[in-house]
């Protein structure tokens, strides 16, 4: 078992995880997200979908949480469709987010999670390299007050 277990360290390392430990934690995951200043279109994102509040809970909460780089793959049109429907942004943006704590040694020793609008997300491990349905995370462990983020390249959509 510890064998496993430091294998998935070594892999969560590799992707660019940081140990949760060494992560500012006196920031919830609001916050860190704001301050690390790569996340602009998902904070005004989730300002507009008023889950600024929510996201500031005690959770614990693991966040996928896609970059501006990311959201500029989208097609400008289908992002400004999804900012006009309230409803829709909503469960977008809960799609990237798991309603507890998962570290990538836990994301990568699981096959799914249900995130918090209720579907599942798909992991996956090639080449030493996690992946949430077809997002590739780039940097794990990002640790908050109140969860973890991960960093992925893709804008994660529910189906």
């Amino acid at each position: 078992m510890r064998t496993v277990t430091a294998l998935l360290v070594l892999i969560a390392l590799a992707v660019g995880a940081s140990p949760v430990s060494a992560a500012r934690q006196d920031r919830d995951i609001v916050d860190t997200a704001t301050a690390a200043g790569d996340f602009t279109t998902l904070t005004k994102l989730l300002q507009r979908a008023g889950l600024v509040d929510a996201l500031k809970q005690p959770g614990p909460y693991t966040v996928f949480a896609p970059t501006d780089a990311a959201f500029a793959k989208v097609p400008k049109h289908k992002l400004d469709a999804l900012q006009k429907n309230k409803k829709k942004l909503r469960s977008v943006l809960l799609y990237h987010v798991v309603g507890e704590k998962l570290t990538a040694a836990q994301v990568a020793s699981r096959k799914r999670a249900k995130t918090l609008n209720g579907k599942k997300v798909r992991f996956r491990v090639r080449d030493s390299k996690v992946y949430v349905n077809r997002a590739r995370v780039t940097t794990a462990d990002i640790g908050a007050s109140n969860g973890v983020i991960h960093v992925i390249n893709r804008v994660l959509l529910p189906r």
